[in-house]
This record gives C-alpha cells, structure tokens and sequence, in this order.
C-alpha cells in the first residue's frame, strides 16, 4: 500500500491523496459504503458502479458467522465471490464486542459469542480475526480492538485501550507474509491522555494505516471533533487516516478538515429505511404528512431516478407503505450525496478552495428541509410521565437528577458518584489488581481473602454510584465483587429507567436486567437490590468491606453493624 499526498489545504490540515491498494488506487478522501455481510444493503453491483464507489466496507464478524471461513478459502476470497472488482476494507469485530454486550463474554484471549445464526459458541480472538479477513481477501484489514462507550470512565478506558495495543500487536503477528494492507486503532474514549498514549504506542509499530476508533458511541458532537482533530495530528502524515463508523455529511466535511482520510456509515442506507434522506435543500424526512401531496422533486440538484422519476410524494407514499423500492431509492440517492460530496471536497482542495468551501458547507450541511421548515419552538413532549411516586426528573443546564417532589435540583449527580468512588482506597486496590488480604484476629498475620468484595449501596436512587462501579468494572479483569443495593421505594429508580434520554448512565443491560430480575451477573460481577426498610432487608447479607451512601442517608448507619467496613458518603458539588 503506498500514500501519495497531492496537496494540503491552507490553514486547514486537510489533503488530497491518493492510496494505492492490490486492486485499485483510491482518490482521498473517500466515503466507503457499507456493505457488511459482503452486499451494500438495497444496491446492485451496477448501482454501486454507477455511483462511482472506490472501496466498500464490509465486517469480519457477520461474515465470520455466515458463511464462514471454509467458504471463502475454497471459494477464492469476497471480491470473486461477490463479483468485485475494486478495494475492499474489512472491519475486525471490534464494534461488536462493543454493539453486542449481553451475547458475549470477553476475556484477554478475545471474545466469546454465540452465533446468532445456530447458537454455536464462537471465540474471535485476534488471530482468528486476521484468519477470517486473510481468507476474505480484503485489500485493508484492521486490528481487534475493544471499542467501548466514549463516555466511559478514565479506568475502564485506560483497560480497553491496553487490551487494544496487546491485540494489536498479536494481530501484526498473526499477519504474517500477507501482502494486504493491516490498521491499527487508536482508542482511549475522549480522554486526551490517553489517546495520546494509544497514538504513540501504535505508530511505533509497522502498521500501514492508522484508524481513529472508539467515536460516535455516546459523545457530544464537540468532544467528537476535539479527539478527532487531537489524534489526526499524533498519526504519521504518510499513512491514510481512518476515522470510523462516522457520521453525518457535516461530521464527514469537519474530519477532512482536521486531517481524515477515509471514512465509512451506515447512515446513508440505515436513515434511507426510514425516509430520511439528504439534500440540497437540508435533511428531509419524507415520512412527515407534509410530503404527502409535493408534486416536487426530491432534489432539484440531483440527477438520480428518485430525484429525476419520481415526485416527493410518490416517494413518501412508498416509504409509509415501507416499500423495498422506496429503500433502494433513497438509498442511492444518499450514498449519492455522500460521494458527491467527497469528489466536491477534492475539488477544492486541488484548486486550493477548500478554506472557502468548508466556510460555506458547514452550515449548508446542518440545514432541514428548507421548502417545508419543522415547526419553530418547543414541542410538547409525548412520552413517559416525568414523576412517579414521590418523585420527579429535573433537568437543569447540564444535567438530569431523580429528586423528591419538592426538592431542589442537587448537585450534578454522575460527577458526585465518580467523586466518591475515587475515595474509595479498596476499590482502588481492587482495579489496579492488588491481591486482597482479611486480618485472623487470633494470629494477627495476612491471609489471601477469597470472598468476593462486597459493597453495600445504600440509597439506589437513579443507580448513579452503582452504575459508576458498573463502568469502572467493565472491561477490566478483577476479584469477584457483589455489590448490594438498598432502597427503601423503587419508584425513582423504575422513572429513572424510563427516561434514559436524561440519565445516559442507565444506557447498560445491567440496570434493566436488576429491575426485572432483581439480580445482575457477569465476569466475576454480581449485583442485587433489597427494597424496603434496610434495618430489616439488612439482616442476612454478606457482611460489607464498602459502604456507599448518599446525601440522605446518613441516619440509617447507626441502624447497621458495620464492623470494620470502609465508610463513605457523598458530598454535595
């Protein structure tokens, strides 16, 4: 694989290039349509000729799944048994250790599934990654990685970006002699530090390319574009940059600018499904009654069949009736706009206009609908009740909190729970995986404790502090832990689960899992609530080594045997 930069834009880190790969070169920067299971959902070959596409995507996983390695190593590989000609990158299987959480356990060797196709038990480790991409034949493989929510806390990044560069080196190895070209990916959620770590350790090693991992999977739109612009300019300037599974045409338009190559989303087929479609008019969404009688083309500056055949309302009657045609369509003509688009993009920056360019489409691109505006103002929200019990959700500037129907708004309620778990000296010890010692009173000498670490919970409110351990926990290998929660009403919590929109904390199988069952297992990690008054509900668990409390709970400690626990209650922000 050879990188020949053309021409950088001024006062701007994006470039023209070209990347030559074993089966065509490729113009930069470049949108890659996703084609997963070895097929761009809705587009024939002829389609995806007409539309220009240089290189497709298409995963490891699903392909590992079915048909399978056997296939493509007696068959000749993806590009012959597709029937294409041009590049091919394959993504590892990474995003579904990440996408997939309750079908999998994950370990240092890599992760367990089971198939989804006949339930089979199947190991993806990364050597048996490179395997599978070597018998696709892909032009570009990349590296197993574990790719986890950028909002992730600063210790559970730090663990998967380690398991990361261990499996990236494991997977150069697994390499071998293959010709094809192999990318590393830098993670470390959106933690400056820590992608500067991955960045450094990674570009040391012989790699072809470079990809930005671990994005639009919980971050805000700036956070994106800071990691995004930190990383591109860490990545050496003579390998391809790779930002993945991003975004939107406005992401796609401010990643080129902070230096990105090449790109891939399901956006444009995934949004087309549901009549979302963008335009020069701004994002249209044809299944709003609106469009119902526009005798309008869908585009006036398009020259695909939706834009050119048909009229905006044939099109929304076909996307209400939800129509295959209607997905083949909007489809096209969005994966048009997203190549359109990046051949604009190289034009300019040939030209030197770019400056100029990025000027003006940064806010033609956040446009919507232009010839039929939403409604101004705010819509009144239809959806569940905002109290229950003798609670409420309050949202403030920045954040949401569970409180007591009136209360006042506390203190930011994550950053309190995050405080208090980083006071906690056993914990700590427990996640840098320190072995555990219980003092024998008779001999006063050390010996190893086996039992799990229990930690006592008390006052589960919006499952703040539990949830902080949860993703402390994640991904990491450590001693067994139990952690019981106390709660003497569930109301709050069960609203608190209806209203993931305001407690993004609560968007984990694990809080969802405890509300229905009353019990949540997994990796050494057991979690369990006790309703009621906790001076009875207390009587018959584990003694604790941790007790957690909130701001009204403090009263309830004296009720309680708590021997030589280490105690710590929170304090208001």
């Amino acid at each position: 694989m050879k990188l020949t930069v053309h021409a950088v834009a001024e006062g701007s880190r994006a470039r023209r290039a070209t990347l030559t790969t074993l089966h065509n070169s490729i113009e930069t920067p470049v949108f890659m349509p996703v084609g997963t299971r070895g097929t761009v959902r809705t587009q024939t070959l002829a389609q995806l000729d007409k539309l220009g596409a240089s290189i497709i995507l298409a995963n490891t996983y699903h392909l590992l799944v079915r048909p399978g390695q056997e296939l493509f190593e007696r068959l000749g590989g993806l590009h012959r048994w597709m029937s294409w000609p041009r590049a091919i990158l394959t993504d590892s299987g990474g995003f579904q250790i990440f996408s997939l959480p309750n079908a999998r356990s994950l370990g240092e060797d890599g992760a367990e599934f089971k198939s989804y196709a006949d339930g089979r038990p199947l190991l993806l480790t990364p050597e048996r990654s490179i395997a599978m991409q070597r018998a696709i034949g892909s032009d570009i493989m990349m590296v197993l990685d574990q790719c986890i929510d950028s909002t992730s806390s600063h210790a559970h990044a730090t663990a998967a970006m380690e398991l990361t560069h261990r499996w990236a080196v494991r997977s150069l190895a697994a390499r071998g002699d293959s010709p094809q070209a192999l990318f590393a990916i830098v993670q470390g959620a959106c933690f400056d530090d820590l992608r500067r770590r991955s960045a450094d350790v990674l570009t040391q090693l012989p790699f072809d390319g470079y990809a930005i991992g671990g994005l639009a999977v919980g971050e805000t739109r700036a956070q994106r574009e800071d990691t995004t612009e930190l990383v591109a300019q860490l990545l050496p300037a003579d390998r391809p940059r790779y930002l993945m599974g991003v975004g939107t045409p406005l992401d796609l338009l401010e990643a080129v600018h902070r230096g990105v190559d090449m790109f891939d989303c399901v956006l444009p087929t995934a949004w087309a499904q549901q009549g979302v479609v963008f335009t020069s008019r701004g994002k249209i969404d044809l299944r709003r009654g609106v469009h119902r009688l526009a005798e309008v083309a869908l585009d006036p500056a398009c020259t695909c069949e939706a834009c050119t055949l048909y009229s905006r309302s044939y099109l929304h009657h076909l996307v209400k009736c939800r129509e295959p045609l209607g997905w083949q369509l909007l489809a096209f003509h969005n994966l048009s706009f997203y190549l359109r688009l990046m051949a604009e993009i190289r034009a300019q920056l040939e030209r030197g206009t770019f400056a100029r360019f990025h000027a003006e489409q940064r806010v033609q691109l956040a446009l919507v609908d232009q010839d039929n505006p939403p409604a101004r103002g705010p819509r009144r929200r239809i959806g569940k009740p905002s109290t229950r019990g003798a609670f409420a959700v309050v949202t403030g500037e920045t954040y949401s909190a569970l409180v007591r129907i009136g209360e006042p708004l506390p203190g930011d309620p994550d950053a309190r729970a995050t405080r208090l778990l980083e006071r906690s000296l056993r914990l700590a010890a427990l996640v840098r995986g320190e072995p555990r010692v219980e003092r024998v009173p008779e001999s006063r000498s050390l010996v190893p404790d086996e039992r799990p670490l229990v930690i006592w919970d008390i006052g589960l409110g919006a499952a703040h502090v539990a949830m902080a351990l949860v993703r402390q926990l994640d991904g990491t290998e450590h001693a067994p832990v139990e952690l019981v929660s106390f709660e003497r009403d569930l109301d709050g919590f069960r609203l608190a689960l209806d209203h993931q929109k305001e407690f993004a904390h609560l968007r984990h199988p694990a809080p969802h899992i405890l509300a229905r069952s009353g019990a949540y297992r997994r990796d050494g990690f057991v979690w369990t609530v006790c309703e009621g008054d906790i001076a009875e509900t207390h009587v018959g668990r584990p003694r604790p080594d941790l007790v957690l409390y909130g701001l009204r709970s403090s009263a309830i400690l004296a009720q309680l045997a708590l021997g030589d626990a280490e105690v710590l209650h929170e304090v208001p922000s």
